[in-house]
């Protein structure tokens, strides 16, 4: 039987191999060294960089309305203060989203979850490939979440990053839903795999080896890590990337992506 079981994760970390010889990259709330982490003006830049997702955090205003920010208060992005969820979505409009960045971004807005939505939609239409939604579902109800998505036929290839207890609700409403929740160590892999039936972990960097990868790898699920901070070099994105690491996340998508050619220009030699 072990033996068995080791064919198979064997056999399925060597698809993954063969599927994913590279890496694939998300921006990390767009790319705030571009423009205003979180707005359309960020989301449009990173469009035209080599990125497979775009990760956005999704919280509710006062009057049910769903918008793009990171933080639960507006201090540190825009011109308001306290928690969003205290505001309309009218009063979030009137706020700019550019604080910290020149005076070309004072009238950058909180974009809603239907803005980006629709960026997402048009830009696929017009392009072979295709960029999908990396969702941190910070404050959001399910249902109103899948909705939205459905509307502008963005669900289907979004990730769902939360809570377990979140995922599961998020499965009820959309049992097709590519959920990724949190994986701190080996020993959490076969009851969250029982449980929540992931299509990838998000794996800390520091915690990523090659046997991590290659367990989680034999289930048929995707890994993900947030190279930030201290890991966004270029010698720790090649490490991954030899790994097996299926996205790497990160604020820095081009110094990324061309460590990763750099790599695969090493590979042929």
């Amino acid at each position: 039987m072990y033996a068995r079981q080791f064919l198979l994760t064997a056999l399925g970390a060597l698809f993954f191999s063969l599927a994913n010889a590279q890496p694939f990259i998300s921006a990390h709330r767009g790319s705030s060294l571009v423009a205003p982490e979180n707005t359309l003006a960020t989301f449009k830049a990173v469009l035209a960089m080599p990125v497979r997702y775009i990760e956005i955090d999704v919280r509710t205003t006062k009057d049910g309305q769903l918008v793009i920010l990171h933080d639960g208060k507006l201090d540190r992005t825009t011109s308001g203060s306290g928690p969003v969820q205290n505001l309309t979505l009218a009063e979030v409009k009137q706020l700019s989203a550019g604080k910290g960045f020149d005076e070309h971004y004072k009238d950058e807005r909180i974009p809603t979850l239907k803005e980006v939505c629709q960026l997402i939609r048009d830009w696929n239409a017009g392009h072979t490939a295709k960029v999908n939604l990396y969702v941190d579902c910070k404050d959001v109800a399910p249902a109103p979440l899948v909705a939205e998505l459905t509307a502008f036929d963005v669900l289907t290839d979004a990730i769902f990053y939360g809570s377990d207890d979140f995922l599961l609700t998020l499965k009820q409403e959309a049992p097709k839903a590519k959920l990724m929740p949190s994986l701190r160590n080996a020993e959490e892999l076969k009851g969250k795999i029982e449980k929540l039936h992931p299509y990838a972990f998000d794996v800390r960097w520091p915690s990523l080896t090659s046997e991590l990868i290659q367990q989680i790898h034999g289930n048929g699920i995707q890994v993900f890590s947030d190279a930030l901070g201290f890991f966004e070099t270029a010698e720790q994105y090649q490490k991954a990337a030899r790994m097996g690491i299926d996205v790497i996340q990160t604020d820095y998508v081009l110094k990324v992506s061309q460590a990763l050619r750099e790599l695969k220009i090493e590979s042929k030699k």
